[in-house]
């Protein structure tokens, strides 16, 4: 892949871990327990601070906005969340994580000039992304207020790039002809991570089957539940069709602020990476496709 569409890629890969590392850090994890969330494993929290510039959603909005999770799983943790703690105290609690966990990766240097360009950058990119498609993250996360300290901003610009993405490469799924169950088992198949990976998204084994069944009736994937070459053609045409969504914010920056983003942020990311808070193995794809 060359081009726009590798651009636009590069600064998913390189700006989604600055963002991710919040649902990892233990950091994050103390401030979700402080809030009264349990915390033995991470999804109560996960589940509050993605979601809670949604408002106080109900489970049907969540599971249409986060499309991955199956119904029952979102169903457990929402919107019971919210009486552990509301929508408002969670996004404080949010930035606070935030706050608290790049300090910890990057010292002093996030009051540094580095770190104030990079945000300002970041913050021109993301505000090209508003109001991306209305009722999606990427659109709830553009209406929050901008915080004053640059690493905040820079995690929210972040942030705001990568759930705009979210929100595009749903709309290639759909358009695809993919439910949520089946977007997972046809990224399986074509290598962005192995089939139990994506069992942290609630799905069961006959949902799973069920979805494999459908795929293979529609001639995507083979018996062993490998892609097809139909099956990868079409998997390569959504993450296409998801740059091409994805690209208004790095046209906006232009080709000059974009590489120096890049040369800014290489070095946070290494440390995020080489942090080990964050999994070899993601949903996401990141480094496969």
């Amino acid at each position: 892949m060359t081009g726009e569409p590798a651009r636009v890629r590069q600064m998913w890969h390189l700006m989604e871990p600055l963002h991710a590392v919040l649902y990892y850090a233990p950091a994050a994890f103390k401030e979700a327990a402080a809030l009264g969330y349990d915390t033995e494993e991470r999804w109560a929290s996960y589940f509050a601070w993605r979601a809670a510039p949604l408002g106080a959603s109900g489970a049907d909005e969540v599971v249409r906005t986060f499309h991955s999770f199956a119904p029952g799983m979102v169903g457990s943790h929402v919107p019971a969340g919210w009486a552990v703690a509301g929508p408002d105290a969670v996004l404080a609690a949010r930035l606070r994580a935030v706050d608290r966990t790049y300090r910890a990766l990057f010292g002093d240097r996030v009051e540094g000039a580095g770190f104030s360009e990079a945000a300002a950058l970041a913050r021109r990119a993301a505000e090209a992304a508003a109001p991306g498609v209305p009722g999606g993250l990427g659109a709830a996360n553009s209406a929050l207020p901008w915080p004053d300290a640059p690493h905040l901003t820079l995690w929210q610009a972040a942030t705001v790039l990568r759930e705009h993405r979210g929100d595009g490469h749903i709309a290639a799924l759909t358009g695809a002809g993919l439910d949520p169950v089946e977007s997972l088992v046809s990224f399986a198949a074509v290598g962005a991570a192995p089939a139990e990976v994506f069992a942290s998204r609630g799905w069961s084994a006959e949902e799973w089957g069920a979805a494999r069944l459908r795929l293979q009736e529609r001639g995507l994937l083979a018996a062993d539940g490998a892609a097809t070459d139909a099956g990868r053609e079409l998997r390569a045409k959504v993450e296409l069709r998801t740059d091409e969504e994805a690209a208004a914010p790095w046209r906006a920056l232009g080709e000059a602020g974009r590489e120096r983003l890049v040369e800014l942020l290489g070095e946070p990311w290494l440390e995020v990476i080489g942090s080990g808070l964050l999994p070899s193995e993601n949903t996401l794809g990141i480094g496969k496709v």
